[in-house]
């Protein structure tokens, strides 16, 4: 067995998720970072892109799930977690860290983050 590590690692999204109103009329600027695992013996060993985890085709589910607003933003990298594992089912392993940035608090604050894993 070959545990492999894939990171996605920056990603930045412009969506629409939140509690208030406004930020589901405005929206923000989210960075989503994921880690994966899966097994990559059969991958390496026949240097075979349709036997390992296709990065661009990880991306291309979160970013379908950053495009469907939520009010939290638990639920949403709870989804991440689970869409991955399900259009992905040799992946044994998800983190998912989503940032919101400039989130809409009394004082400045960076982003508020939250982690999830499955």
């Amino acid at each position: 067995m070959k545990e492999t590590t894939i990171q996605l690692t920056g990603m930045r999204f412009y969506a629409y998720h939140g509690c208030f109103e406004e930020e589901q009329k405005i929206g923000t600027h989210f960075l989503v970072d994921v880690t994966l695992t899966y097994d990559a013996e059969a991958a390496v060993a026949g240097d075979d892109v349709e036997k390992s985890v296709n990065y661009l085709l990880v991306y291309r589910t979160i970013q379908r799930v950053m495009n469907e607003p939520k009010h939290l933003i638990e639920t949403v990298a709870d989804h991440i977690v689970h869409e991955i594992k399900n259009d992905f089912p040799q992946v044994q392993h998800v983190t998912v860290k989503l940032c919101k940035l400039n989130p809409p608090l009394d004082s400045k604050t960076e982003y508020v983050a939250v982690q999830m894993e499955g």
